[in-house]
């Protein structure tokens, strides 16, 4: 049994250092080499002060702010807490939620009631952490913006398309528009 369990042993232990140590420490220097950024959780800072990251959503809810999509991660993008609601598109309970946002979407940007909204504007993503909404969305909700911030739809526009992300790979997903960093456009536009 000795002569089996001492190479066992060793195998653990090199296999432990190989894979628990070499590794991801080889992993983590390539990844600060190349792409230091990426690899820090893409951060976005204002003044050198870290505001968000323009992979993670978070909540606005000011008129002045483009709204991000509803989130079903804890008491909203808590990253911690990242799932979705896990409701089928026959639950009751969701479709009682999606009515009950399309009409606070409508309400609040000023559209009429049988106004058809952006599904992203009414649900949440799987991870309930996405940073972006679709530009339709977007455009819905510049004239709120726009009247709160004092500024022309046009300004507003140029904003959304300035900040208007192409899909992944040229092919995959939809344009979106990063919330964060649309309003992060929109506060700098304002000290201009």
């Amino acid at each position: 049994m000795r002569r089996q369990l001492l190479p066992a042993l060793r195998i653990v232990l090199v296999f432990t250092v190989l894979l628990g140590l070499a590794y991801p420490l080889v992993v983590t220097g390539v990844a600060q080499g190349l792409w230091s950024d990426k690899a820090d959780g893409s951060l976005v800072k204002v003044d050198g002060k870290v505001v968000g990251s323009s992979l993670l959503g978070q909540t606005f809810t000011k008129a002045k702010y483009f709204h991000p999509r509803p989130s079903a991660a804890g008491d909203g993008y808590d990253a911690l807490a990242s799932s979705a609601s896990n409701l089928g598109p026959t639950n009751p309970t969701l479709i009682d939620n999606v009515k009950k946002a399309a009409a606070a979407y409508r309400k609040e940007n000023g559209l009429p009631a049988a106004f058809s909204v952006p599904i992203d504007a009414v649900t949440s993503s799987g991870s309930g952490l996405d940073p972006g909404i679709s530009v339709a969305n977007a455009r819905l909700q510049a004239a709120r913006v726009a009247d709160a911030r004092g500024l022309t739809k046009a300004q507003v526009a140029k904003a959304i398309a300035d900040n208007t992300h192409d899909r992944q790979l040229g092919v995959l997903g939809e344009k979106y528009v990063n919330v964060l960093e649309l309003n992060l456009a929109l506060d700098r536009l304002a000290r201009q």
